[in-house]
């Protein structure tokens, strides 16, 4: 055991090695081919190789195969148990010196808000369809109990405009809706998220500071409507099956009974419903 913490500190001692793992813990629960994880890092498909085959021995990630590719998603039991034997058997779980993480810091945060609503953030790296579609879904579903907001990467200047049409067609309001940077969210007066949610894949993969309050995130990724290419009739179909998707988990997300779940019940019920969904639309 005392081995195998060390060969697992020893591997991500290496700086791109560990970018790797960081990745991949943002983007837990999906499993990505190494093409995009040299492509987000900015490394050599040689390279990523290497890196992947050291993370995988380590056991800190897992290796699968789908199809014609291989894929690589972080091993979430390998690295619980590097965190346990540094914090919990090397410290005996004394309260005192274990990481106040280990506690359940939702639950706790929830008792430290003020306000009777939870706190929802979509980002996206336009802030223009996708995460729009996620904030008005929500304010409309159930405004009663969630504040929600919405945010861009690289925001553009306005939503996109079937964005907006295809909203109206369902009958969400629109009021309110615009494009705005993810720094809004980031400053000392900005609201304390309780839930943080990624809808793109460029917006998981990009590494952002932590959020106060250590909120429950998860990533919803859905294909970009408006890098489809073909017709008018085709890119109207594109918004609305990206609407319909986004809708599927909104409901889903808005049904969660959350006052009562813990933290980890909560994640993991919030990882899954972006899961099956992508599994149904596959």
């Amino acid at each position: 055991m005392e081995s195998m913490l060390i060969d697992r500190l020893s591997t991500l001692a290496h700086p791109q090695r560990m970018a790797v793992f960081r990745l991949l813990m943002r983007r837990f629960p999906d499993a990505l081919p190494a093409g995009e994880i040299a492509q987000a890092l900015r490394l050599k498909a040689s390279t990523t190789s290497v890196y992947l085959g050291a993370l995988t021995r380590a056991e800190l990630i897992t290796q699968e195969r789908q199809g014609t590719s291989l894929r690589y998603a972080l091993d979430l039991a390998g690295a619980q148990g590097m965190v346990r034997s540094l914090f919990l058997d090397c410290c005996g779980g004394r309260p005192d010196l274990c990481p106040p993480e280990f506690v359940d810091p939702f639950r706790e945060g929830l008792g430290q808000t003020p306000q009777d609503k939870f706190n929802v953030l979509f980002i996206c790296t336009g802030n223009s369809a996708r995460s729009i579609f996620a904030e008005a879904l929500l304010r409309d579903l159930a405004g009663d109990r969630f504040n929600v907001f919405s945010a861009g990467t690289f925001p553009s200047d306005a939503p996109h405009p079937l964005a907006l049409a295809t909203l109206e067609q369902a009958g969400v309001s629109i009021e309110n809706l615009r494009s705005q940077s993810l720094a809004e969210f980031q400053g000392q007066d900005a609201p304390i998220m309780q839930f943080v949610f990624t809808v793109c894949d460029q917006a998981a993969n990009e590494e952002c500071p932590a959020w106060p309050g250590q909120p429950i995130t998860a990533h919803w990724g859905l294909p970009d409507p408006a890098k489809v290419e073909g017709s008018e009739v085709e890119h109207k179909a594109a918004f609305r099956a990206a609407f319909e998707a986004m809708k599927g988990r909104i409901e889903a997300f808005a049904a969660l009974p959350i006052e009562t779940l813990s933290g980890l019940t909560l994640q993991a019920q919030v990882d899954g419903i972006g899961r099956e969904i992508i599994e149904t639309k596959d």
